[in-house]
């Protein structure tokens, strides 16, 4: 006790430091430090108006109640505990990226058939007396608070921290707006407000009566401060056109405008762009934020367009998805079928009215150019059998291009050319005609194989007369040697003729006889090997055509070699002469003797008796024998050399 005593003057700080904001409170001061704000609420109201007005639930005036007016940091006197409630309230943080969405407790009402309450200029909402005094109206407001800090009477606002919004890139925002003035009756999206930031500024596009609802203008790639309690966004593709392709714009939004097709298209209007209708204008390659919920962009092709009335085959453009192969009739009754190409052009400047006239491409194909081409071909087919058909194609495919041309120009089309793909005539007709084909490839197959075979003969004919030309030059060089030897023969047998001296007639007589029979036989053994040669070579020749014939010309030749020799020799030696060369060669080459081992003679008068006579023809008899066999020496010889050529 006596130590408390000691140091009373000691605990008396320390109680303070402990509880100075009781103390505080009991002599009416409050401290409100940097990173708050005093939420003020009076109990009691000793002088002046105490009770707050029907409908509020915050005092500007002093009333007792809530407060309106908060306290900033700092030191407030006078604020008596029995008399204020003073509840210290953190800072209102909005984060980067965010914004803050605020709802009022108190104010004015909304006006029927609002859902936001107009902005009122009251410091980002801070200051709560300005809000109430001018107009601020209860519950959701248009306006909102950005990244930051704010003093905020929470008493009064209720804040809601949402992202901002962002659109992607190649992205359309499409804007509805949930708060404005009612569409007008007749139109699908509000009109037009400028002013508005892209629908950041809410209050703006209201004060200029924008209408609830779809909105023609649209956001781009980027980030907003959007309020979604003002605006919903749905995000779409830009509209892209690519190259090749134009876009034809149908608005269903816009004021009527002036028809720009002229009197004589009686298809739709067309009209400029912005206005309501076909614009005139077609959008070129590229991309376009469009509005897809009151515009249509329709795609036409400016370079050429191929369609195929094919089962089997279609372009990538799928315009000729549902087309298929034509079927016709022919004349004769022979249903077949047909596959069929067109090319077609639309230029640019007539794009807008083939979609006035049409609507889209796939129209196009389908009340034009399908119901045109098929009955076309339909007709044409009717009025030919298949296979004139199949023999006319190329004039046909000409006459249905002219026709077909004629018929698109009164669509704005160009027809650049039609083309007749594969033609599927009946299979029992289709082989028939196979058969019948057939049939005459091989009658000429037949024809070219046997011109073929002429040709071979008469180039193995030429091979064979040329194989044996060698062999007739041999056989003349063969006779013009005989012929020298022949003449050599016949001078020898002169000089020796007339240098020896036949001693006896006898002998000259008997040599005579034998070379008379041997010239004889000579002769006929040479007409007989001629024959026979002959005979030999015609056998050979009918067996070999070319050959054998050359051959038997051959041995003929020879043969008539030999017989000519013969014949020059006699002439030129004489009969006589000839003869007894013959017997002497003959004498010599069989070594016959002349002189017999016993000699008969005659009466010794010189004159040749019987005796001599039959020893002359013993001798003769021994020649011709010996001859025969020589003969059949030959004919073997003969024989085997024509074995050898076979």
């Amino acid at each position: 006790m006596e130590y408390i005593i000691k140091y009373w003057w000691i605990i008396i700080p320390v109680l303070l430091l402990v509880f100075y904001k009781l103390i505080f409170r009991l002599f009416g001061i409050i401290i409100i430090p940097e990173d708050k704000i005093g939420l003020v609420t009076k109990k009691f109201v000793l002088i002046g108006k105490s009770e707050l007005p029907p409908g509020r639930i915050i005092a500007v005036e002093g009333e007792a109640g809530f407060q309106a007016q908060t306290l900033a940091p700092g030191i407030y006197f006078w604020k008596w505990i029995w008399q204020y409630e003073i509840t210290q309230q953190a800072l209102t943080v909005i984060p980067q990226g965010k914004i803050g969405l605020m709802v009022a407790k108190d104010g004015a009402e909304l006006q029927t058939g609002h859902i936001l309450a107009r902005k009122v200029e009251c410091d980002g909402f801070q200051d709560t007396v300005t809000f109430l005094t001018k107009g601020g109206q209860k519950g959701r407001q248009s306006a909102y608070i950005t990244a930051g800090t704010y003093r905020i009477n929470t008493f009064l606002f209720e804040i809601f921290t949402v992202d901002m919004f962002t659109i992607n890139e190649n992205m359309v925002g499409i804007i509805t707006t949930l708060d404005g003035m009612p569409i007008e009756e007749g139109s699908i999206a509000g009109k037009d407000v400028a002013g508005h930031n892209n629908f950041q500024d809410a209050d703006t596009f209201l004060k200029a009566g924008g209408n609830k609802g779809l909105q023609p203008q649209t956001i781009l790639a980027g980030s907003y401060y959007i309020n979604p309690w003002f605006v919903t966004v749905e995000q779409i593709k830009m509209m892209e056109i690519p190259i090749g392709y134009v876009g034809v714009v149908i608005s269903y939004v816009g004021k009527e405008g002036k028809d720009l097709s002229g009197t004589e298209f009686k298809h739709g209007n067309i009209v400029s762009k912005g206005e309501k209708g076909v614009w005139a204008e077609p959008l070129g390659p590229g991309k376009y934020p469009i509005n897809t919920f009151i515009m249509r962009v329709e795609l036409v092709p400016t370079t050429n367009l191929v369609l195929n009335w094919a089962n089997a085959r279609s372009e990538s453009h799928q315009l000729d998805k549902n087309l298929s192969t034509i079927t016709v009739r022919s004349k004769d009754g022979f249903p077949f079928n047909l596959d069929v190409s067109q090319i077609i052009h639309i230029p640019t400047t007539e794009a807008p009215k083939v979609i006035a006239r049409f609507g889209s491409m796939m129209n196009l194909v389908g009340q034009v150019l399908e119901p045109t081409i098929g009955n076309y071909f339909r007709n044409s087919a009717q009025d030919s059998d298949v296979i004139a058909f199949l023999s006319t194609r190329k004039e046909r495919q000409d006459a249905a291009k002219k026709r077909i041309s004629e018929v698109l120009d009164q669509y704005n089309v160009n027809g650049v050319d039609t083309l007749i793909g594969d033609i599927v005539p009946p299979e029992s007709l289709m082989k028939t005609l196979t058969d019948r084909k057939i049939a005459e490839e091989q009658n000429t197959t037949f024809e070219t194989q046997k011109r073929a075979e002429v040709t071979r003969q008469t180039l193995e004919k030429e091979t064979a007369v040329a194989d044996m030309q060698k062999e007739i030059v041999k056989a003349d060089q063969g006779v013009l040697i005989a012929e020298r030897i022949a003449d050599a023969a016949v001078k020898k047998a002169t000089g020796e003729a007339s240098g020896v001296k036949i001693s006896s007639v006898a002998e000259a007589d008997r040599l005579k006889i034998i070379a008379n029979a041997d010239a004889e036989k000579t002769k006929v053994t040479a007409n007989a090997e001629a024959e026979k040669i002959k005979a030999l070579a015609n056998a050979e020749a009918e067996k070999i055509s070319v050959t054998g014939k050359a051959e038997a010309e051959k041995i003929l030749a020879i043969g008539k070699s030999n017989a000519e020799s013969y014949k020059l020799s006699v002439e030129a030696m004489g009969g006589d002469n000839f003869t007894k060369l013959k017997v002497t060669e003959q004498i010599g080459k069989e070594r016959i003797k002349i002189i017999p081992e016993v000699l008969i003679t005659g009466n010794g008068d010189g004159q040749n008796g019987p005796i001599n006579g039959l020893l002359g023809l013993q001798l003769l008899d021994g020649i011709m024998d010996r001859n025969k066999k020589s003969d059949g020496n030959d004919k073997k010889d003969l024989g085997s050399k024509n074995d050898e050529k076979k």
